[in-house]
């Protein structure tokens, strides 16, 4: 289990499913069933739905969250969203550096460097994706690739501006593949994370850092990642959009309760 300090964050991305009609009634049923749920829990509509999940959400312990913003706070670029945009949604966290982007739409650490910096400066929480490739883990190449992503990603900042910074380990592979790294797998890229962040920023901004699990994460697997000492909670694809599954998982068993 994590540190008491550090409290679970479940987060469910939506990616490019559901309706308006569908979003509604799947945060409603979310945050109808959050209650005592040991963990904060995000959810990461689309851009469109962004507002009415937002109202659907407001006084509620359940928190919104995008799936990407644009770097620049306004001006011509069609098709983007500004992170100022997303505040005024009543968002509170935004995904950044999503393998999907990073492998279909060439996301670059630069960019996610600059996309964390507009994030933080209108107090928005960024969730930054990090993970390898099966290649690059056959290869034996998944620390140099974490450590490559971190280096780029948080190059330039104080640690004192990254005290809201959550990371989340996806490895590539097992996203979307009903494949997920073992407790242990996933354990040790966690640990990998804390460390380099501890010698690239300190020891204090790193032994409070949440890092989510992100990779096929489902009712079934939770509690046996949630009981590592470095994960700190999961990046929900495909299981955030069944109301029962994603339930389960945010109301997780501690290795206490499990048995």
């Amino acid at each position: 289990m994590s540190s008491p300090s550090r409290r679970p964050l479940i987060a469910g991305n939506w990616k490019m499913h559901l309706n308006l009609a569908e979003s509604v009634n799947l945060a409603k049923a979310i945050k109808d069933g959050s209650g005592a749920a040991p963990a904060e829990v995000v959810l990461c509509p689309p851009f469109t739905a962004l507002t009415v999940v937002g109202e659907i959400l407001k006084g509620s312990v359940v928190r919104l969250g995008a799936q990407d913003v644009c770097w620049e706070a306004q001006g011509a670029f069609t098709g983007e969203i500004s992170a100022p945009q997303l505040g005024d949604c009543g968002c509170r966290y935004v995904i950044i550096g999503h393998s999907e982007r990073r492998r279909l739409f060439g996301e670059a650490d630069w960019q996610v460097q600059k996309k964390i910096k507009a994030a933080l400066g209108v107090g928005l929480a960024p969730i930054m994706c990090v993970g390898e490739t099966l290649d690059e883990r056959e290869e034996q190449k998944t620390y140099r690739v974490l450590q490559t992503q971190l280096e780029g990603g948080l190059k330039e900042f104080a640690p004192a501006q990254l005290a809201q910074l959550v990371i989340a380990y996806e490895p590539v592979w097992a996203i979307g593949t009903g494949k997920t790294a073992t407790p242990d797998q996933a354990q040790q890229s966690h640990l990998f994370i804390r460390k380099t962040v501890a010698r690239l920023y300190s020891p204090q901004l790193a032994a409070g850092l949440r890092l989510l699990y992100g990779g096929s994460v489902k009712a079934e697997n939770v509690d046996a990642l949630m009981a590592r000492p470095d994960i700190d909670g999961a990046l929900v694809g495909g299981d955030s959009l069944k109301q029962a599954s994603f339930l389960r998982i945010i109301h997780f068993k501690a290795p206490s309760e499990v048995g």
